[in-house]
């Protein structure tokens, strides 16, 4: 068996080990209440900590910039490709201007 199948194997035994312990101390347990008060708590606190993540996350994050300065960066930014590539273009027609009166030469 890979490790990947054993670790899924251990997952189930664990899990299924699990939920028998569980329901013994829920249904044949003195500690039975005690369980579920702890059970409800827990998932309870589990939603509404997940609840005041979200809210402190959306909170303390900055708003995203708008569209249309997206779109004006995006439009300055490929201006400023298109000037440089007509330099590329002008620097290359001067080499190959220079090369071949050179040769004329």
């Amino acid at each position: 068996m890979s490790r990947d199948q054993v670790i899924g194997a251990l997952l189930l035994v664990g899990g299924i080990i699990g939920i028998i312990i569980y329901g013994w101390l829920v249904f044949l347990s003195q500690w039975s209440f005690l369980v579920l008060q702890l059970t409800g708590f827990v998932a309870v606190a589990a939603v509404l900590g997940i609840l005041a993540w979200i809210g402190y996350t959306l909170a303390t994050t900055p708003p995203p910039k708008p569209i249309e300065e997206i779109e004006k960066e995006l439009e300055e930014e490929l201006k400023k490709l298109e000037e440089e590539t007509k330099e590329e273009v002008k620097e290359e027609k001067e080499e190959v201007k220079t090369e071949e009166t050179e040769k004329k030469e």
